[in-house]
């Protein structure tokens, strides 16, 4: 009996790709598979038929020859093989490996990229806004010298598993399903170390600090992170290694509060000062500037120098300095002055309320307040 054309038998053109192929197969496989039709024997050798067609058309050398010979290029007796002799669960492994976090049978690579780290650094807000360069002190993994990052002993090279051969991952049969999993006896590396190193006990990387310089940009903030790229610890079995990520921590100031790129501080003055009004010298990060107070100013009154805060790291507008004056009570009065500070009083009853506008509107406001509740 002559042989179907197994891309007839497949269902799909002859230019059709290896993906295509396996899909075909994968949707023929699932419908004419014994174990899902125990009742119709027709679909036994339809299924053989399918798999037969998926086994030739599958690899590219026998797919080769079967387009140019047809049937009699793959046959055992045209110097071929015999098609169809596979077994399902080998040929289904391959089709469904991928879903299962398989590689079909294929050595996998045991090279890892190098982990992250992360370092926090503690910055004065001075070199926050300015920026600066930072010597700091890194524990990392590096490659261990001894054995170069093998983890086996010098001289010697880890061999392949033999529990997964060299592959990484194990084949379990569960029904006519071929899953694959991670080969327990080397954790999905593939390779053994029959003799470890005695600097790294085999694990092809050893602890050390290293000592770096990192520049810091003007006007960074809590949180904003600069990488520095391979600066991580190092790779497994000679895999690059992971990155370095230094995040800011700015230390509180003594004299200045910071909200973006705007600076604030609080500036004490006299009574004074507060009444008559002066001229007071006020910090900035960039020296001492002048601050004209107004006569008459009130505590908590805000003023602002422009462009005497931060220059954003991200770009942007210069912010400013924002002062906020208070005035401070004198303690630790002598005789002389409480009796000056009492006729200084006394000329202000004279002068009624016009003189302490917000402290007669309080008290107004707290006299109708009492009226109110005796209604």
């Amino acid at each position: 009996m002559s042989k179907r054309d197994y891309y007839e038998v497949l269902g799909v053109e002859r230019n059709v790709d290896e993906k295509d192929i396996k899909k075909a197969y994968r949707r023929l496989a699932m419908k004419y598979h014994p174990d899902r039709n125990p009742d119709d024997k027709s679909t036994e050798a339809k299924f053989k038929e399918v798999s037969e067609a998926y086994e030739v058309l599958s690899d590219s050398e026998k797919r080769a020859a079967y387009d140019q010979f047809g049937h009699a290029g793959v046959d055992a007796g045209g110097g071929g093989f015999h098609a169809g002799s596979g077994n399902f669960s080998d040929i289904f492994g391959d089709v469904f490996g991928d879903i299962f976090g398989g590689n079909s049978g294929r050595a996998r690579s045991h090279v890892q990229r190098g982990s992250d780290l992360r370092y926090n650094l503690e910055l004065d807000l001075e070199d926050a806004v300015k920026g600066a360069t930072v010597k700091i002190r890194v524990p990392t993994q590096i490659s261990c010298k001894e054995c170069g990052g093998s983890g086996a002993k010098k001289g010697s090279t880890p061999s392949d598993c033999t529990t997964c051969g060299g592959a990484g991952q194990v084949r379990m049969q569960q029904g006519f399903f071929s899953v694959q999993q991670t080969c327990p006896r080397c954790h999905g590396q593939g390779k053994v170390i029959k003799d470890p190193c005695h600097i790294c006990h085999g694990a092809g990387r050893t602890e050390e600090y290293k000592n770096l310089s990192v520049k810091v940009p003007a006007g960074v903030d809590n949180g904003d992170r600069i990488r520095l790229t391979g600066e991580g610890e190092a790779g497994m079995h000679g895999g690059p290694p992971g990155d370095l990520y230094v995040q800011m921590s700015v230390r509180p100031h003594k004299i200045f509060t910071r909200e973006d790129a705007n600076l604030y501080c609080e500036v004490p003055i006299s009574f004074v000062d507060a009444a008559l009004g002066g001229e007071l010298e006020v910090p900035t990060l960039d020296g001492r500037v002048k601050l004209k107070v107004p006569p008459e100013t009130q505590s908590g009154k805000l003023f602002r120098m422009r462009n005497k805060g931060v220059a954003p790291v991200r770009g942007g507008a210069t912010g400013d300095l924002l002062c906020r004056v208070y005035v401070e009570t004198p303690v630790k009065l002598t005789s002389e002055q409480k009796t000056l500070l009492q006729q200084f009083q006394k000329t202000l009853e004279k002068g009624g309320n016009s003189q302490s506008p917000k402290k007669s509107s309080w008290f107004e406001g707290v006299k109708n307040f009492f009226d109110d509740m005796k209604l």
